[in-house]
């Protein structure tokens, strides 16, 4: 039976005018997620990660231009409707966690009038279906006395306690769509794991699509069905989990794995690998490979021209100019070294 894609992009592309000109925020874009599945985007922070997931919500400052070629929410053109209709979307059929739930709720209203408004923006129903929905939805994210946490302000729970409330927030009207910028930043080991289990947990029991915004790639290999990896506002490399970790393939991604200890291979007191340098500036004209300053093996023909995706097999490609083959023997010579 064929899955239903949720939410399709197709060449999105952000670009803010600053001092200097024009900052390509986002270049060339494409995603899919399919009803009920995670795509994990993971790169390093200024990659554009969070600027995808504020154009995808329309969430965008005013100074920011958006294009695309497709731009859908199950099968609604987004790029076609006016601001209201969005905003009827929002909240609606899609939802966003942010990182930080301290700024996304307003400290001067308890928690209970920030759930139901929700729901009754939405036209799903009354304030007492709203108040029974927010009380089940707390119980189902794991909040004891549901009730009374309802007549609390923010500032009155703790960080953990709010990102629960920001889960089930999203939650009250059902959608078929959740973004979730880095949720679990601002939390400790402990709650991150809980967050993250909470999150898995309701995605699949409500049948919701997820995309997961982080730069940790141990919530990578915990939570992905499928992963995206950005650098410079680009997917440089897409696939499954278990391809992404097993076979990577762009040095981008090859850099970020050989940061991470491998229990049984990495000796104590051994060096971890690193990438050197930072993110480039994306202001102005941009062409050539944007990782070629940080990259081991670059090329003369890095430096000029589109490099496109290559494309291994249905759903898997990277962006790079040499081939699979070379890519992965120089990725396990390094491993071995």
């Amino acid at each position: 039976m064929t899955v239903p894609v949720v939410l399709n992009v197709e060449n999105l592309s952000v670009e803010i005018t600053v001092p200097a000109g024009t900052l390509h925020a986002v270049s060339n874009l494409s995603l899919k997620v399919h009803q009920g599945e995670t795509l994990c985007i993971v790169g390093e922070s200024g990659c554009g990660k969070s600027i995808t997931s504020l154009a995808i919500m329309n969430l965008l400052p005013s100074k920011a231009k958006l294009t695309a070629d497709t731009m859908s929410l199950e099968g609604r053109d987004l790029l076609d409707i006016r601001e209201s209709e969005f905003a009827s979307l929002r909240g609606d059929r899609i939802g966003m966690i942010f990182q930080d739930p301290m700024t996304s709720l307003n400290p001067v209203f308890r928690i209970g009038e920030q759930l139901e408004e929700v729901y009754i923006q939405h036209g799903k129903g009354g304030r007492k279906e709203a108040r029974e929905r927010a009380e089940f939805l707390l119980e189902k994210v794991g909040i004891i006395a549901p009730a009374e946490r309802l007549s609390q302000y923010p500032h009155q729970l703790s960080g953990g306690l709010r990102q629960r409330m920001m889960i089930a927030m999203t939650l009250m009207c059902d959608p078929a769509m959740i973004i979730a910028d880095e949720p679990t930043t601002a939390l400790d080991v402990t709650m991150q794991a809980q967050t993250l289990n909470l999150l898995r947990s309701l995605q699949k029991e409500c049948n919701t699509g997820l995309v997961l915004i982080t730069h940790d790639l141990g919530i990578v290999a915990r939570m992905a069905d499928r992963v995206m990896v950005m650098y410079a506002g680009r997917s440089v490399e897409t696939g499954t989990a278990v391809e992404i970790f097993e076979k990577p393939t762009h040095p981008y991604t090859q850099g970020l794995i050989n940061c991470i200890p491998v229990p049984g291979r990495t000796k104590p007191g051994s060096h971890l690998g690193s990438i050197r340098g930072i993110v480039p500036a994306l202001v102005g004209d941009i062409e050539g490979c944007m990782f070629r300053n940080r990259c081991d093996h670059v090329s003369e023909e890095c430096y000029s021209g589109e490099i496109g995706l290559n494309e291994i097999s249905e759903g898997r490609a990277y962006r790079c100019l040499l081939s699979p083959e070379e890519s992965l023997r120089n990725f396990k010579l390094k491993g071995a070294a």
